[in-house]
């Protein structure tokens, strides 16, 4: 399964937005943009995509930026890659002629369905709070240093 760049940049800036937002205020892009290394345009779009799928909320303003409208625990994997990546979740096309029509339906049955149904339960049952809560295990891993 291939994951473009919009899907990996949503998932790794909604997990900034939520590390970022722990004080209450509204997250800029720019900030997230520099913590990041990606471009402020192109996050732009990418929060364009997680506020129409109703995931960020924005203030305009000085004081402005981006906030999360659900709980993290609330927004999974699936919702986020949903928002970003559409292609990812479109049904498989038929690849074979009408005529050999129980070849297609084979493949459908025993192969496309399960394996999408497969990804979806699978993203469904990732949660976002539980990206971030991972996230911050690792870091805090990082910050031992050993003498010997």
């Amino acid at each position: 399964m291939r994951i473009s760049t919009k899907g990996r940049y949503g998932v790794a800036s909604m997990i900034c937005l939520v590390q970022d937002s722990r004080l209450g205020d509204p997250v800029t892009i720019l900030s997230i943009s520099e913590r990041l290394g990606i471009s402020k345009i192109y996050l732009e779009q990418v929060f364009a995509l997680l506020k129409r799928a109703n995931l960020l909320s924005s203030t305009k303003g000085s004081q402005g930026g981006y906030r999360l409208s659900l709980p993290p625990d609330k927004i999974t994997l699936e919702h986020i890659l949903r928002a970003t990546e559409a292609s990812l979740f479109e049904p498989t096309e038929r690849s074979v002629p009408v005529d050999t029509l129980s070849i297609e339906l084979a493949m459908e049955e025993k192969i496309w369905n399960p394996l999408d149904r497969a990804i979806a339960v699978t993203l469904g049952n990732i949660t976002l709070a539980e990206l971030v809560t991972d996230v911050e295990k690792r870091q805090l891993g990082n910050d031992f240093m050993y003498f010997i």
